[in-house]
């Protein structure tokens, strides 16, 4: 039940011992440290708080107080879990070399930022017609709701903000991993720009992530 905290680097592509060619995504993520462990009598749920990215500037007193003997570590991440592993204590370091190729994981992102967009990319509109008079409504919305219902429904597809948020996508394939590196290689696709943070834990439907 392995969770890790990294960072996108790009994509690439790798080959497998037959030649086929395999599109993934480089994770890199750096040693991790079990922080805490939440226990259900004393905190109301189980998970394991796990921490990455050592820095060298000072924390806040609740941070460094929380990490203690620890090292300084910027980023604190929680994983619910169902139970907690025997050799999960303060302390234990998790590394790429922990997801074995082959499994499957769960990848959390926050997806590229898109700004102010409107109708046509933010939900695939076909646009109007560009002739017998249409001037200037090519990429318009149109109508939004009736005459007689006065109002506009709750949910209208509208141009608004897009990107940004929280993605999650499922059951991706560890392909490789290069513990020298600290590199985790995943098939396919993840959200986010190069250098956003993110989250991996195996593919496990009866967990809960936080």
């Amino acid at each position: 039940m392995p969770f890790i905290i990294g960072r996108k680097v790009e994509m690439t592509q790798q080959f497998k011992d037959d030649g086929t060619v395999v599109p993934v995504t480089l994770i890199k993520a750096e040693p991790n440290i079990v922080t805490q462990i939440r226990e259900e009598a004393r905190d109301g749920y189980v998970a394991v708080q796990i921490g990455s990215e050592v820095t060298t500037k000072s924390l806040v007193k609740s941070e460094a107080g929380h990490l203690q003997d620890l090292p300084q570590l910027k980023t604190l991440r929680e994983f619910r879990v169902a139970g907690v592993p025997e050799n999960y204590v303060r302390g234990t370091e998790i590394r790429v070399s922990d997801f074995v190729p082959g499994t499957k994981v769960d990848i959390v992102g926050v997806s590229k930022g898109r700004g102010f967009a409107g109708v046509m990319k933010r939900h695939h509109f076909a646009g109007s017609k560009a002739t017998h008079g249409n001037k200037d409504q090519q990429r318009m919305g149109g109508s939004i709701g009736s005459q007689r219902q006065g109002k506009v429904i709750k949910g209208q597809r509208m141009g608004g903000h897009m990107g940004d948020v929280r993605v999650t996508v499922k059951n991706l394939e560890v392909v490789s991993f290069d513990a020298d590196k600290n590199l985790l290689a995943v098939k396919g696709a993840i959200p986010g720009a190069r250098g956003g943070l993110i989250l991996v834990r195996s593919h496990e439907r009866k967990q809960l992530w936080q």
